[in-house]
C-alpha cells in the first residue's frame, strides 16, 4: 500500500533545513505508527510537486533517511518504510484522571507562591520589550559559537562530550577561568577552588543548600535579587532584610550574629549601584570581626563600560570568607546555564559533593564548547561587541527618559544592562505593566525585589539588551504617557 503524498505537511519553518523538515515528518510518522513497514513512499518526484520544493531536495533527504534505517530502497520501484525501522511501544491512550492528592498539602506551595519577575514567553513578539538579561541576535557570534560547537562533537573531543565526568569538570574551561576570566576581577584561585554550575542560579542553590538552613540566619539586600529569596526562604534559613543605598549595601546596618551575608557589591541588583571600595574594606572588616561569610554575587561584571570595573571583593579578602559566583549567562545568553563558583577549597568540596547528588555536572558538550570559545578570542570579541552596542542604548534611553520627564531610581554609574526607575507614589507598575502590554511594551515591575512586608508597588525595571536603539525613544514615550494617565 502507498502512502499518498497529501500525507505529508511539511514542520514549520523555524524547525530547520527543508531536508531536516522533511525528515522530521517521516520520522514522526513512522514512530506514531501513521507509516507501516512496508509502506511505499511518494516518489522523490511526487513529494516534491505536493510540497513545491525541489525534487533534489527530497531525494537528498530520502537518502538520509535510508542510512538511519527509516527508509529502505528497492531499486526501480522506489523507497519503502523499512521493516527494522524505530518503532513506538503501542500503548493505549488513557483519558486524562483527577488529580487523588492534595500536593498543595504535601508541598505547602513553598515555590510557587513566591515572589518572583514574571515575562511573557513570547517577548519576542512585543515591540518594546524593555525585559532584563535576554540576548539580542544581532549581536552574538552565531558563526565562530557554531563552530566551536562543532569542535566540540568531533573525535578528539569524544571523552569530554560522552564521559560521565562523575564530579569533575572540564580542565580545559576551568584552565581558561583560571587564567583568563577570573584574573579580570583580580582573583587568583586553585582548580581546587572552583566548581562550575548550572548557572548563577544554580551556584546560589548549592550555597544554601552547604551553608545554610534551620538555625541559620542570612542577610539579603532590599531590594534585591528575587531568585535568592526565593531560595532562601523554603530552606528554613532566617532572612534578614537590609536597606540599601546609593553605595549598595551598608556594613553599618547590618545585623549581630548573622551567618551569612549575600550582597551585589559590583552591580547591586536591581539598583545598579556600585559599592565603593572603601565599603567592600569596611564589609571584609565586618566580617571578620563578626565572623560571617559573604557571598558576592557578580552577575554582570562585564558589562562594565562606563567607568574602568571595581575589584571584586573575592580579590580583597584575605581569610577566605568570600564566595564568589559567576556566569556566563549575561555576557553570553541565558539559555547556556553555565556559572561557577569560587572559594577555599573546603567549601568547594562539599558544594561539589552536593552537586554530584543533585545533577553529578554540566554538560561536556557545552563546558568544551565554552572553552573553545573562550580559548580563541570569540567571548572577548562578543564582549566588546556588546559593551559598544550597550554604551549606545545606554546613551539613547538616557535622553528619552529625560526628554518624557521619567524618574530613574538607581545611577548604575559604571554601565550594566538595565535602569531602575521610580514612579510616581500613586502608581502600581504592575497595573502599569498589564497596560503597557497591550501597547506592545514590556516593563518589569519591582515589587518581587522587594521583602514581602514592606515592598513599594511604584518601582520597575527597564533592560536594554534586547532592544534595538531606534525603537527605545517610542516605547519609553509610551511609558511616559502611561504613566501619566495614571
Amino acid at each position: 500500500m502507498s502512502i499518498p503524498a497529501e500525507a505529508f505537511v511539511l514542520p514549520p519553518a523555524a524547525r530547520g533545513t527543508l531536508q531536516q523538515r522533511i525528515r522530521q515528518m517521516v520520522t514522526e510518522g513512522v514512530l506514531s505508527g501513521r507509516f507501516r513497514a512496508g509502506q511505499k513512499m511518494p516518489s522523490s518526484r511526487g513529494l516534491a510537486e505536493h510540497l513545491g520544493i525541489s525534487r533534489i531536495t527530497v531525494t537528498l533527504s530520502y537518502a538520509e533517511l535510508v542510512s538511519a534505517d527509516y527508509l529502505m530502497a528497492r531499486g526501480r520501484s522506489g523507497y519503502f518504510i523499512s521493516e527494522s525501522a524505530p518503532r513506538a511501544p503501542e500503548l493505549q491512550a488513557r483519558a486524562p484522571r483527577a488529580e487523588g492528592v492534595d500536593f498543595a498539602r504535601l508541598t505547602g506551595r513553598r515555590f510557587s507562591d513566591l515572589a518572583t519577575v514574571k515575562r511573557p514567553l513570547d517577548w519576542e513578539n512585543y515591540a518594546y520589550p524593555f525585559i532584563y538579561g535576554q540576548a539580542d541576535a544581532s549581536l552574538f557570534d552565531h558563526q565562530n559559537w557554531r563552530l566551536c560547537a562543532l569542535r566540540a562533537l568531533g573525535r578528539k573531543d569524544f571523552a569530554a562530550l560522552t564521559s560521565d565526568m562523575y564530579d569533575r569538570d572540564d580542565p580545559l574551561l576551568i584552565e581558561h577561568l583560571l587564567r583568563s576570566i577570573l584574573p579580570r576581577r583580580g582573583i587568583a584561585a586553585r582548580e581546587d577552588e572552583v566548581l562550575l554550575t548550572l548557572g548563577a542560579q544554580n551556584a546560589l542553590w548549592i550555597t544554601v543548600a552547604t551553608l545554610l538552613g534551620p538555625g541559620r540566619r542570612a542577610v539579603v539586600e532590599n531590594p534585591g535579587y528575587s531568585g535568592l529569596r526565593g531560595v532562601l526562604e523554603p530552606s528554613g534559613t532566617e532572612v534578614i532584610s537590609v536597606d540599601v543605598d546609593a553605595d549598595g549595601l551598608p556594613p553599618d546596618r547590618l545585623p549581630k550574629a548573622v551567618d551569612v551575608v549575600f550582597t551585589t557589591a559590583s552591580h547591586q541588583c536591581p539598583t545598579n549601584a556600585t559599592m565603593p571600595l572603601e565599603r567592600r574594606l569596611a564589609l571584609l572588616e565586618a566580617a571578620s570581626r563578626e565572623d560571617f561569610v559573604i557571598v558576592e554575587d557578580d552577575y554582570e561584571f562585564e558589562m562594565s563600560f562606563l567607568k574602568p570595573v571595581s575589584p571584586a571583593l573575592k580579590s580583597l579578602d584575605s581569610e577566605g570568607r568570600v564566595i564568589y559566583a559567576g556566569s556566563f549567562s549575561k555576557s553570553v545568553f541565558p539559555g547556556m546555564r553555565l556559572g561557577y563558583l569560587v572559594g577555599p577549597a573546603s567549601f568547594i568540596r562539599e558544594a561539589r559533593a552536593l552537586r554530584l547528588m543533585m545533577l553529578r555536572h554540566p554538560p561536556g558538550h557545552i563546558q568544551r564548547t565554552v572553552a573553545y570559545f573562550l580559548s580563541l578570542g570569540h567571548y572577548d570579541a562578543l564582549i566588546n561587541r556588546m559593551r559598544t552596542a550597550y554604551r549606545r542604548r545606554r546613551q539613547v534611553m538616557e535622553e528619552a527618559i529625560g526628554d518624557n520627564g521619567l524618574a530613574v531610581a538607581g545611577q548604575g554609574g559604571f554601565g550594566g544592562s538595565s535602569f531602575w526607575m521610580r514612579a510616581p507614589s500613586g502608581v502600581d507598575t504592575e497595573v502599569l505593566a498589564e497596560g503597557l502590554r497591550a501597547e506592545g511594551v514590556l516593563i518589569e515591575p519591582g515589587r518581587a525585589f522587594f521583602a514581602p512586608d514592606q515592598a513599594p508597588r511604584n518601582f520597575y525595571r527597564l533592560g536594554y539588551s534586547s532592544i534595538s536603539p531606534a525603537k527605545i525613544p517610542e516605547g519609553i514615550a509610551r511609558i511616559g504617557r502611561a504613566i501619566r494617565r495614571a
